[in-house]
């Protein structure tokens, strides 16, 4: 202050004094000038920092969320399309596809994993005043979809039009293969195979004939434990083991309009015990054959194997059934019943805890639908006709037949082989033997219904052609009730409908299958990238591709 003061009295007195503060005046204001531009650059550089590192993460979280979404995408094994080329076009339609690095696949039956890697330069505006010339916005990213267990039913069509065009020798090469596919990617054994063979109806079996409770009217014949579900069972997923049903007839149900189907070339007065009476499995609704059994689920390539190139094509097609039991050994209900199987050593003990909850996150449910045809209208023999005795006596001398009518007023016995009446039985010539009453299952396991009808009934009770026509056909109609294919298709989506609706899987596969039948499975399936309209050796490429398509999706990095 002094100095200043001084220099303010005025410079005529000392001007050496004024020259020299003035020098010291204009370095001091030089000094705030330089502090004041360098504060100005730090600021701008700071402020450049911040432009710098917002565009950055900007770029980056940009590039985060497309890898997070490629990869979870393409790791789904419900598409189909090659996993490189899924993330690729990801980046391609986020306009960042310049960015993309690297993409890496692993896969196999139960699993993909893809991962991703990507950089986007982000060339700074600022830092390179501090040296930095080069900021990379770096993406990496890792998907898997995995399933730790899981359920697979293959529901095949053993109709005898599986014979045609080598279809049965196509089926079994192509699930032999996807078996050996599945199981041997399966390394620590968390998959079970199944196998419901259908025709007309399905044989589920002794083991497990044993566990439903609720079954009457057992034909007793051997290799033959099929069942006539009622309607209501269509309504939900499961077959409690106690439900009330009725087994299916061992009988040649066949029939046609009229009594040339039930003995061709006589005339309608004429009769040949042995000649188109017997049955024929052809058509027998529940065929006796052992291979076309229900399989439990199993792990073994070898057994699942044996018991594909076991199946046997013959008679009718009830899709419907065929599915329906499929889905009823995947609910969760059948869990108690398995557990009872395990115990007695008909299932592994590997397998403990299945069927699981529809619900479980670490489980999936599959079912593989295939057909080669479409519903057949389906016969079951009535209540009153599966059990229990008939009127018809057998001799125990010649083998011939009689039947007792007691509508008529006498000679209640009509014996077909004679074409004539008689008070008695018919045992021998002289009817000086024995015959013994049948029983309907007896019965149905020697002839036909419609040579019953006809050769028992209908001769006997038709004075014309006309009347013996119309007992003909009513006595069908008291033998057997017929379901119509529109309803079978309805029972069919029905139950397709509650599989989809619990989470499970359906791929359906139409193999050379009519155009009705090809509506039903397509409609059946999950999606359409799950049904398969295929011919011949395509069968293989199906199965193919349904055995690359299994599991659960999880972003796991």
């Amino acid at each position: 202050m002094f100095i200043a003061n001084v220099g303010n009295q005025g410079c005529g007195q000392i001007k050496p004094r004024c020259a020299v503060l003035k020098r010291f005046w204009a370095a001091q204001d030089g000094s705030l000038t330089i502090l004041a531009l360098t504060l100005f650059l730090l600021m701008v550089m700071m402020g450049g920092l911040a432009v710098d590192l917002m565009r950055y993460e900007q770029t980056r979280t940009t590039l985060q969320n497309t890898l997070d979404r490629a990869t979870l995408a393409s790791a789904a094994l419900t598409q189909t399309l090659n996993p490189k080329s899924v993330v690729a076009d990801y980046f391609t339609k986020a306009g960042m596809d310049k960015y993309l690095k690297s993409v890496t696949v692993s896969e196999g039956m139960n699993f993909r994993n893809v991962t991703a890697d990507a950089a986007a330069a982000t060339d700074p505006y600022f830092l390179h005043l501090i040296g930095q010339t080069k900021m990379d916005a770096l993406g990496h990213s890792m998907a898997e979809q995995r399933v730790t267990n899981v359920e697979i039913m293959l529901v095949l069509d053993v109709s005898g039009s599986m014979l045609s065009n080598s279809r049965l020798v196509n089926l079994k090469i192509a699930a032999t293969e996807f078996v050996d596919t599945v199981l041997s990617s399966d390394a620590e054994h968390k998959i079970s195979i199944g196998i419901v063979p259908f025709n007309g109806q399905v044989n589920i079996g002794p083991d497990l004939r044993a566990k439903y409770t609720g079954l009457t009217d057992d034909p007793g014949a051997a290799n033959v434990q099929c069942v006539d579900m009622p309607a209501s069972v269509y309504n939900a997923t499961a077959l409690p083991t106690n439900t009330a049903m009725s087994m299916t007839a061992h009988a040649d149900t066949y029939s046609g309009t009229n009594q040339t189907n039930a003995w061709v070339a006589y005339t309608d007065t004429n009769y040949a015990i042995g000649y188109n009476a017997t049955s024929n499995n052809g058509n027998v609704w529940c065929p006796p054959i052992a291979a076309n059994i229900i399989r439990l689920p199993s792990e073994t390539i070898a057994t699942l194997q044996s018991q594909i190139n076991g199946l046997a094509a013959v008679g009718a097609t009830s899709i419907n059934a065929g599915l329906k039991w499929g889905l009823a050994l995947m609910d969760p209900s059948a869990a108690t019943m398995y557990t009872q199987l395990i115990a007695t050593g008909k299932m592994a003990g590997t397998l403990s805890g299945r069927p699981f909850s529809f619900t479980d996150p670490e489980a999936m449910k599959v079912i593989v639908l295939m057909t080669d045809g479409e519903h057949f209208a389906e016969e079951r023999v009535n209540s009153a006709y599966k059990s229990g005795s008939s009127d018809i006596y057998k001799s125990n001398s010649d083998s011939n037949y009689s039947i007792y009518h007691a509508s008529l007023p006498s000679n209640k016995y009509w014996v077909p082989h004679l074409s004539k009446f008689q008070a008695v039985p018919w045992t021998n010539a002289t009817n000086s033997g024995t015959a013994t009453q049948q029983t309907w299952p007896q019965v149905w396991s020697s002839m036909r219904l419609s040579y019953v009808a006809w050769q028992f009934y209908a001769r006997a009770l038709g004075s014309t052609t006309a009347a013996r026509n119309t007992e003909y056909a009513n006595r069908m109609l008291a033998f057997r009730t017929q379901t119509a294919t529109t309803t079978m298709d309805s029972q069919l989506q029905q139950i397709c409908g509650l599989a989809k609706g619990q989470g499970v899987i359906v791929y359906g596969i139409a193999f050379e299958a009519p155009t009705l039948g090809q509506t039903q499975i397509r409609n059946c399936s999950t999606s359409a990238a799950h049904y398969f309209n295929a011919s011949g050796l395509q069968i293989r490429t199906a199965f193919r591709a349904i055995a690359s398509n299994i599991s659960q999706l999880r972003l796991t990095q």
